[in-house]
């Protein structure tokens, strides 16, 4: 949206997002992420193993560097994944394997830094075994994210007075996942609240957090959200400096996305 014009002539931008608890500042991580395929030679597992290239040895020597390569990582670098193929049947040298990573950190130059050493360690399954390795990204790499003080403070303000009272957002405000939010922050002024519903100690992906969105504290975190906006929205319209400073800070064509300006 941002890459085709979507926000040009916008202001401001904000939305706010279910969590277990209140938060305003957005502190969230830059992310990339990695499909990668491994591709071998299938051979029979007993007959004639040695005539097999196996495919998911590769990702199993990928992931045990990726797990050394964690204790040398600093703060706010992340690597995950998962195996999203790992072959056909127990008796069959596999003859393709499929692994999907997201890999995180502080701003784009810390992002571009970590995906070399993550491919590093894929690198290594196919030259250790013989296998090809091939790379795509499902979504172009999300940033930091850059809060708007101004929108902060308003909002904070209505969520205070809503009894809602926000807490400091990830450990060392660092941490809580990624969006493509940040990405238009970087370019607009934006906020990306958190808005609590009462999840019973559940945290955002888990089963009983799901249950909790649908139940009358989820209801009341929608209308919450909603609500908070507008009132932050309404404060920015009514006052004249407010309104002068937004027009005046805000291109009509936003910068290009980190994506098309050539950085992670």
């Amino acid at each position: 949206m941002l890459d085709r014009g979507v926000f040009d002539g916008t202001h401001l931008a904000m939305m706010v997002h279910p969590a277990p608890f209140d938060g305003v500042e957005c502190n969230v991580l830059a992310i990339g992420d990695l499909t990668v395929t491994y591709t071998g030679h299938p051979a029979h597992a007993s007959l004639a193993p040695y005539d097999g290239i196996n495919a998911l040895d590769a990702l199993t020597v990928a992931q045990v560097a990726i797990g050394l390569l964690r204790q040398q990582l600093p703060p706010g670098d992340q690597i995950h994944g998962i195996i999203a193929a790992g072959g056909d049947a127990p008796n069959v040298i596999p003859e393709k394997t499929i692994a999907r990573y997201c890999y995180r950190s502080l701003d784009p130059e810390r992002l571009e830094a970590l995906r070399e050493r993550v491919v590093r360690c894929f690198e290594a399954g196919a030259l250790a075994t013989g296998c090809s390795v091939t790379y795509q990204s499902d979504s172009p790499p999300y940033t930091e994210f850059h809060n708007d003080s101004v929108l902060w403070d308003l909002y904070r303000k209505h969520s205070v007075a809503f009894g809602r009272f926000p807490q400091e957002m990830g450990e060392g405000g660092r941490g809580l996942g990624s969006t493509d939010m940040a990405n238009v922050s970087r370019v607009l002024p934006a906020i990306h609240p958190m808005i609590a519903a009462a999840a019973g100690g559940a945290a955002n992906h888990q089963a009983g957090f799901t249950a909790a969105c649908a139940t009358p504290s989820g209801d009341t975190a929608v209308r919450d959200g909603a609500l908070l906006m507008a009132l932050t929205v309404a404060d920015v319209a009514r006052d004249p400096g407010y309104r002068a400073a937004y027009l005046a800070a805000t291109a009509t064509t936003p910068s290009p996305s980190p994506e098309k300006a050539g950085t992670p």
